[in-house]
């Protein structure tokens, strides 16, 4: 998928460019940025940054890897924060896209940042995430690039606490036990449990519809649905977070069945309900489930009409789910 979220060590990314949260003055500092020297080899390294000298919060300079699995590194000090009220955003918001400028013209495919700001520099978690993720997929939708937001561990990484909460109320009440269902199936309670006619809504078809739904591969009805949102192609692998090239063989293949998550993820884009998710499910042999989590949470974010794959990548990231996309 074009953006992802993982938790990782930077400085073990197989990407092309990582990204260094670094200070002005290009020197070895603590955090990410001593991690990084230290990888790549501290002496070398900063022999090549004092070459450069100095870089401006907000702007980008470029060493080469040395050490590390990456070709290069990126330098690109963030701002400090000050409370908000010295255009703080705005120049986070300039790292990140002057960054992947200039990955962009030394032809990088891959590249991997920290969430910068948000260590020493005390930038707020939640706020530099929404930052990050914005002023990187504003970037995908014109341009193709792996992007990687690269986190140490949950402690790095900001969700909003409100729509947590939100999500963990809705979970706790939707949300059945796989042993749960097969203990009400072996019991014959099945119609005591309602969500069934919400989570398998093919149960509620006629023979006729079932052996329509076959008839249709999933690449026609997402081709149909495309046309019936009035959207384009490429409007909607960008907004899928799915990538060209696969989004290619779904639609010259016919018989091509993507994974669950890809096909959820054209939902969100093509901003489907809940009842066209499930028909669009179906073309793939799928449908929403009330005993996967990662379902649930999919399905309150189409019921909130709130169609933002990076928010939603966001949330399942905190819950430990796989992120959609390809």
């Amino acid at each position: 998928m074009p953006l992802e979220i993982v938790r990782h060590d930077i400085t073990k990314m197989n990407v092309d460019a990582i990204v260094n949260a670094a200070n002005p003055q290009l020197k070895m500092g603590g955090g990410v940025c001593g991690a990084i020297f230290k990888a790549a080899g501290s002496q070398k390294l900063q022999q090549a940054c004092e070459q450069i000298g100095q870089c401006p919060v907000g702007q980008a300079v470029i060493t080469e890897g040395f050490q590390l699995p990456a070709k290069y590194i990126l330098h690109t000090p963030g701002p400090i924060w000050e409370g908000g009220s010295y255009q703080e955003a705005e120049l986070l918001k300039n790292s990140y896209k002057n960054s992947l400028e200039l990955a962009k013209r030394y032809q990088c495919e891959s590249i991997a940042f920290p969430l910068i700001s948000t260590g020493i520099y005390g930038y707020p978690k939640e706020e530099a995430l929404q930052i990050a993720v914005s002023t990187i997929s504003q970037f995908l939708m014109g341009s193709d690039m792996q992007v990687y937001l690269v986190v140490f561990d949950k402690k790095s990484f900001g969700v909003s606490q409100k729509l947590f909460a939100s999500i963990n109320e809705y979970i706790d009440e939707h949300y059945v036990e796989e042993t749960e269902i097969l203990f009400n199936r072996r019991f014959g309670e099945i119609e005591d449990l309602k969500i069934f006619n919400e989570a398998e809504p093919i149960m509620n078809q006629s023979l006729i519809d079932v052996i329509n739904d076959l008839d249709e591969s999933f690449s026609v009805r997402l081709l149909r649905f495309i046309d019936e949102k009035g959207m384009t192609d490429v409007e909607t692998y960008k907004r899928a977070n799915i990538d060209r090239r696969l989004f290619s063989k779904i639609r010259n293949e016919v018989g091509y069945t993507p994974k669950k998550k890809t096909v959820l993820a054209f939902a969100i884009a093509l901003k489907l309900d809940v009842e066209e998710t499930n028909e669009l499910l179906s073309a793939a042999g799928y449908t929403l489930s009330r005993s996967s989590k990662f379902d649930v949470i999919i399905e309150y974010f189409i019921k909130e009409r709130s169609y933002n794959i990076h928010e939603i990548n966001e949330v399942l990231f905190s819950f430990d789910q796989p992120l959609m996309g390809a």
